[in-house]
Order: C-alpha cells, then structure tokens, then sequence
C-alpha cells in the first residue's frame, strides 16, 4: 500500500509526540529550578554576602590590630633604650630635664606599656639616688595599683615598701607586702619583711621571715647574705 510522503505511522507519530511532551516538561521544569534558585538568593544572596564582607573585616582587622600593636611595642622599647642611655649627663649624672621628657613620652604615647612601667622603675631608682623619696614612691605606686604584668607589679610593689621604710613609715611597708606571693618572689618578700620586722625591733617575728626565705631560696641566689642575717639576729639574743 502506498503513502503520501508525509504520512508517518500512529506508533512513530506517538513517538514523536511523547518526544516533544518530554522536551516540554524538561523546559518546565528547568525554569521552575532556575526560579527556584533566583528566589533563594534574593532571600539569602545579600546575607551570605554580608556575613562574607564581615568575616573578611574581622580577619584583616586582627591583622592590622595585631600589626599595630607589635609596632607599640618596638616603638617603646627605643623609647625605653633611649630613657635608659641618653640620661646622664656628660660628668656621668643623671639629667633630670631629660629623664623626665623621655619618661613624660612614654607614659603619654605607651600608657599601660611594660616598656613604660619598666621607664618608671628607672625613674624612681634616679629619684631614690638623688634623695626624692616622694617622687621615687609616685613612680612605683602608679606601677603597683595597675601594673602591665605580675612581674612588675612585684618588683613595684617590693621596692615602694623599701622606699616606704625609707620615710619611716614601716608598718605602711608591711602592709603592703602583707598577703601571698608567687613561688619565684617568696624568698624576696620574705627577707624584704624580717628587713623591716628588723627595724620595727620585732627579733622573732624577723627570724621567722628570714627562715621562710631560706627555705624558699635556692643555695647560690643570695643565701649568704641571708645567713649572716639570721646570724646577726643569733648574736642579739646570745
């Protein structure tokens, strides 16, 4: 039997037509993804964006935080070298106009720096030497009520209750030493408090302190010295 050129089969034209459906539903359902995914990201685009911006904001400002904050540091470390070799004059003395504008740069462009606080131990070391007691304590005690690290606050704390001594006001030096101390600082305060229970006259309570700080201290850190205390506290009772 004879066809037109044109006529296809009922099967094939089936096919075809399944064919063209399936193409149509794969568009539909292509378009119904792509509006899908246009609507999440209008609904979450700028969010995801934002929290990117602001996690690259945080890590490029710890960054420069951490840069800026080492430069401080290096900055007053000169500061500190230049207060500790520029501040003697030429017979050898302590020039007291240099060593105050060197120590006034520090604690104005460094507040809260060790380098600054390790400038006010020079200070009041200077003001001891040339007798300024008052001035010597103002230094320490600015160290003592809010020191850069426990380290200085120590050694602030010990030397302002031997300044404290100085001016004859021992009990305020006891006192200020009164309470517990770290392992590495024990042998220290304690002699520091026979040295003043010493002065106070209190023998006993002296040897105490002495004993404390030797069996703190280690044998080639200074024992001598503190044997010949407690022996000289030995003699006075003989």
């Amino acid at each position: 039997m004879l066809y037109p050129s044109t006529w296809r089969p009922a099967s094939a034209r089936v096919r075809a037509f399944s064919g063209l459906r399936s193409i149509g539903v794969t568009s539909r359902t292509e378009d119904e993804e792509l509006a899908l995914i246009k609507d999440w990201w209008q609904r979450n685009g700028k969010p995801l964006l934002a929290g990117g911006v602001l996690a690259l904001v945080v890590v490029f400002g710890w960054q420069a935080w951490q840069k800026y904050q080492l430069n401080q540091k290096q900055n007053a470390s000169v500061l500190y070298q230049e207060l500790l070799q520029s501040s003697l004059t030429p017979e050898g003395q302590p020039d007291s106009a240099k060593i105050a504008d060197l120590s006034g740069k520090l604690k104005s462009e460094y507040p809260g720096s060790a380098y600054t606080q390790f400038g006010g131990l020079f200070v009041a070391k200077v003001a001891v030497e040339a007798g300024r007691l008052d001035d010597a304590a103002a230094e320490l005690k600015a160290i003592v009520d809010k020191p850069a690290n426990p380290t200085l606050g120590e050694v602030a704390r010990q030397r302002l209750a031997r300044v404290l001594a100085a001016q004859n006001k021992t009990e305020d030096a006891l006192k200020l030493i009164d309470g517990d101390s770290d392992k590495a600082f024990l042998a220290s305060r304690e002699e520091l408090r026979g040295d003043l229970l010493v002065q106070l006259g209190r023998a006993d309570d002296a040897r105490g302190a002495y004993e404390k700080a030797r069996n703190a201290m280690s044998e080639d850190n200074g024992m001598g010295t503190l044997q010949m205390k407690i022996d000289d506290l030995a003699k006075g009772d003989a």
